[in-house]
């Protein structure tokens, strides 16, 4: 499959607010020996692209192409023998012109060159706007309830904010595992969604004192554990609900990052803390492998449900206001740029 010599990109020259963010005409990256170049179809917008974009976390060089999880088409593969011939390369059955999912920075361009460990291929069951929309934050989910905190039957969670695309894949795989739900989130509306997709007891966090709810709900137990993305702003009070040898999982920081604190808040009740990356989840191919077959399999039975919230065009306009909505809390369910059809 022959690729152009130039694309359209949508990147960053400096860091800031949305109006760094801009279109432009870049070369088409060289196929590395070792990567895949992928025909990008859909990118998903994610909380990390915003902490790249404002500097929270560091750029080493300009311009800077956005986006860090898509799908699309194989345009080559790579060219190295060794990576030909590894026993794990060829499990995954690449073939040009098979759909993949990609999770890789640079990727809201029409071809991006990724690492093959970094390329899943998607059954021809899932859609390639459903891969997009449910790579990055379904392989999270699939791999924090197994390692960040192993939820079992009977355990009783709490998910901050349990409505955005991350909550609610977080209600669904908790409850499959047969633990009970309660969630935090800011509207009715989006309770309902929430109780739809698992949740068995939503909190309202504008109205409702959220600790005491849980404390309530729990019968002055707490939960065994808190899958918290907001960060700074619900952090503290998390160690208040959770029970005795609870575990906390920092999984984001939507509110901003959570301030330094003294490890000896962790001793009242022999509390476990976490801050895990999905990258430290998946760092080797076989764990890449395993997760996301593991995701695309829960995906198609049915198990997991991907919700699109809104479909954004491949224009500058389009990704800072994915960002916009994202960042402002009004968005239930996942954000995805349309590439290409």
């Amino acid at each position: 499959m022959s690729s152009p010599s130039q694309m359209q990109a949508i990147l960053i020259n400096k860091q800031g607010d949305f109006d760094v963010i801009e279109k432009a005409a870049v070369p088409v990256p060289q196929a590395a020996p070792g990567n895949i170049l992928v025909k990008m179809a859909y990118g998903g917008v994610n909380f990390i692209d915003t902490y790249y974009r404002k500097g929270l976390y560091n750029i080493n060089q300009f311009p800077f192409i956005v986006g860090s999880e898509g799908s699309g088409t194989i345009a080559s593969l790579p060219s190295d023998e060794n990576v030909v011939n590894y026993e794990e390369y060829k499990k995954r059955n690449f073939a040009v012109g098979g759909k993949v999912a990609v999770y890789n920075l640079g990727l809201f361009a029409e071809y991006a060159s990724v690492p093959w460990k970094n390329v899943f291929p998607v059954p021809e069951s899932v859609p390639l706007r459903t891969a997009a929309a449910g790579l990055a934050q379904g392989i999270t989910v699939v791999s924090f309830v197994e390692e960040a905190y192993n939820v079992q039957p009977n355990d009783i969670i709490l998910v901050h904010t349990v409505a955005g695309g991350l909550g609610l894949l977080f209600a669904q795989l908790i409850k499959a595992r047969g633990a009970t739900v309660i969630g935090t989130t800011s509207t009715p509306e989006k309770a309902a969604l929430a109780r739809a997709h698992g949740a068995d007891h939503v909190i309202l966090y504008p109205k409702e004192d959220t600790v005491q709810r849980v404390l309530e709900i729990t019968h002055g137990e707490g939960v065994h554990a808190v899958f918290d993305g907001v960060g700074k702003d619900t952090f503290d009070n998390d160690f208040k609900l959770l029970r005795r040898k609870g575990t906390l999982v920092s999984v984001g920081n939507a509110s901003g990052a959570v301030p330094p604190f003294a490890p000896l808040k962790l001793a009242e009740k022999n509390l476990r803390l976490l801050r895990p990356t999905l990258g430290n989840y998946i760092a080797t191919p076989e764990e890449g492998r395993r997760y996301t077959t593991k995701l695309f399999k829960l995906i198609a039975d049915g198990t997991l449900k991907i919700n699109v919230f809104r479909e954004y065009p491949f224009t500058a306009e389009g990704v800072k206001q994915a960002q916009k909505d994202l960042t402002g809390g009004k968005t239930t369910g996942k954000l995805v740029i349309k590439i290409a059809e």
